[in-house]
């Protein structure tokens, strides 16, 4: 798997508008996305299915994870 991050540790693949997303919701880092269960972000205009399996993957190569909660 390519290894190509934005400079905050988000996949470079992930869409403009899940980017405008989290810089909306004030998430800058992969720690921030880590506070939030995929259902919370789901619920970000600009987040859907795709941007999560892409956040997922990067946060599963850090050794993070989504909230349960």
């Amino acid at each position: 798997m390519m290894n190509s991050e934005l400079e905050n540790g988000f996949p470079a693949g992930l869409a403009k508008p899940a980017l405008r997303a989290l810089a909306n919701a004030g998430i800058t880092n992969l720690d921030q996305i880590a506070a939030y269960s995929k259902k919370e972000l789901l619920q970000l205009h600009g987040i859907g299915p795709n941007a999560i399996k892409k956040l997922q993957n990067v946060l599963e190569e850090k050794g993070l994870a989504f909230s349960e909660s």
